[in-house]
C-alpha cells in the first residue's frame, strides 16, 4: 500500500526527472541551432562571373555586320549561366552609338589592323537582359567613334543600369548589391583609358577604391594578341609596335594594393588563371561574344565563363569554368567538349607549375 508520503515522493521524483529531460533537450536544440546558424554564415559566399571580349556586331561602315534577328538571341544559349551570380562582368569592345561619330585613325598605314566598332544603343538591353552588371571600357575600341561614341556609351549603359569603368572620364565605379559594395576599375594601354603601364598610379587607384568597397574587381586589357599569345611571359608585351604592359606584374601589383579578383582580356585567346595571395587572376578570358568582325578559328573561338566564389573578405574559396565556343560568326554557346577547360589545365601547368590550384575535367577549380 502506497502511503501519502510515498505518493508525494514519487510525484516529486517524476516531476524532477521530467524537468531534467526538458532542460537537456532545450540545451541540445540550442547548441544545434547555433551550429546550423554558424554553418549557414560560413557557407554564404559571393559569386562573381567574368567573361572576355564582347562586341555584338557593328553598324559601321554598314549594317551588314549586325547579327540576324537584330541580335536579340546572341546570349540565349548562355543566359541562364550568366544570370546565376551575384555580379556578372564583361569587357565591352566598342561603342554604343546608333549613327555618326568619328571613326578612329590607326597608326597602321595599311588600315588592315584598324577596325571601328559601333553597336546600336538598343543592344545594351541585350546585355542587361543577359544578366550583366558591369562593363569594362578599358580597351582599344572604347574610343572607336571619338568623344561622341564615348558619351553615347556612358549614357546608354547608365540608362540600362549597367555600371562601367576604365576610362579617364570614369576610372572606377561602385555598385552595391545585397549589402555588399563592389568596387570596379579598368586599365589598358590605350588613349582615353586608365593606364596599365603606370603601376604606382594603378595601385593608388585600387587602394583608394578598397577603402570604399568590400570587394574590388579589376579588369585589364593587355598583352600580345593571337593564337601565339596564350602564354604569360612575365615581361612587357609588344603588339603592332605598342607596349601592351607586363600583365603579370600589373596583376600582382593591384592585388597587393587591395584588389580581390582580376579579370584580363586583350590577347583574344584564353590564358591561364593563377592564385596569388588567395586571390584569383585570369590573365585573359578570350573572345566571348564577338560577332562578325573577329577571327574565330582555333583558340580565338573558344573561351570560359569564369565563376569565382569568394568570402566577404574577398578570399578565393572555389570556382567554376563553363566552356563556350562561338558559332554562326559570333554566337556564344556551350561547348560540350569543354575544349577551353583542357586549354586552361595545360596552360596552368606550363605557366604556373607550382600553382595551388587544381582544375578538374568538369571545370571546377579549388585550392590543393
Amino acid at each position: 500500500m502506497i502511503t501519502k508520503i510515498s505518493y508525494i515522493l514519487i510525484l516529486l521524483f517524476s516531476f524532477n526527472a521530467y524537468e531534467c529531460k526538458q532542460e537537456t533537450n532545450i540545451d541540445k536544440n540550442s547548441d544545434s541551432t547555433k551550429v546550423e546558424e554558424k554553418k549557414t554564415k560560413e557557407e554564404k559566399l559571393i559569386s562573381i562571373i567574368g567573361v572576355g571580349d564582347i562586341m555584338m556586331g557593328s553598324n559601321y561602315p554598314s549594317a551588314g555586320s549586325l547579327p540576324p534577328d537584330d541580335g536579340k538571341y546572341l546570349f540565349e544559349d548562355v543566359k541562364e549561366i550568366l544570370e546565376d551570380a551575384d555580379i556578372t562582368c564583361g569587357n565591352l569592345e566598342g561603342t554604343l552609338l546608333d549613327k555618326g561619330g568619328i571613326p578612329k585613325k590607326c597608326g597602321d598605314s595599311t588600315g588592315k589592323n584598324c577596325h571601328s566598332f559601333r553597336m546600336p544603343t538598343r543592344y545594351a538591353e541585350y546585355l542587361k537582359d543577359a544578366g550583366f552588371d558591369f562593363m569594362s571600357l578599358a580597351n582599344n575600341h572604347s574610343g572607336d567613334m571619338g568623344m561622341e561614341g564615348r558619351e553615347s556609351t556612358y549614357r546608354t549603359l547608365e540608362k540600362n543600369e549597367i555600371s562601367f569603368a576604365g576610362t579617364l572620364d570614369y576610372p572606377t565605379a561602385i555598385l552595391e548589391y545585397d549589402g555588399i559594395k563592389y568596387g570596379f576599375a579598368g586599365f589598358a594601354p590605350n588613349n582615353g583609358t586608365v593606364s596599365i603601364l603606370n603601376l604606382d598610379k594603378a595601385s593608388e587607384i585600387i587602394s583608394d577604391l578598397k577603402k570604399e568597397s568590400d570587394i574590388v574587381i579589376v579588369f585589364f586589357h593587355g598583352g600580345a594578341e593571337g593564337n601565339s599569345a596564350q602564354r604569360v611571359p612575365r615581361r612587357n608585351e609588344m603588339y603592332l609596335g605598342e607596349n601592351r604592359g607586363d600583365v603579370y606584374e600589373f596583376s600582382h601589383a593591384v592585388i597587393d594594393a587591395g584588389a580581390d579578383v582580376v579579370f584580363g582580356s586583350g590577347p583574344h585567346v584564353t590564358r591561364a588563371i593563377e592564385l596569388y595571395k588567395n586571390r584569383i587572376i585570369a590573365y585573359s578570358l578570350g573572345n566571348f561574344c564577338t560577332y562578325g568582325k573577329f577571327g574565330l578559328s582555333g583558340a580565338t573561338g573558344i573561351a570560359p565563363i569564369l565563376k569565382v566564389f569568394v568570402n566577404k573578405k574577398g578570399e578565393f574559396i572555389r570556382g567554376e569554368i563553363t566552356a563556350i565556343k562561338q558559332i554562326k560568326r559570333g554566337f556564344p554557346v556551350i561547348d560540350e567538349k569543354g575544349m577551353v577547360i583542357k586549354t586552361m589545365q595545360e596552360l596552368a601547368k606550363k605557366d604556373f607549375p607550382n600553382t595551388e590550384l587544381i582544375i578538374g575535367d568538369d571545370g571546377k577549380f579549388e585550392k590543393k
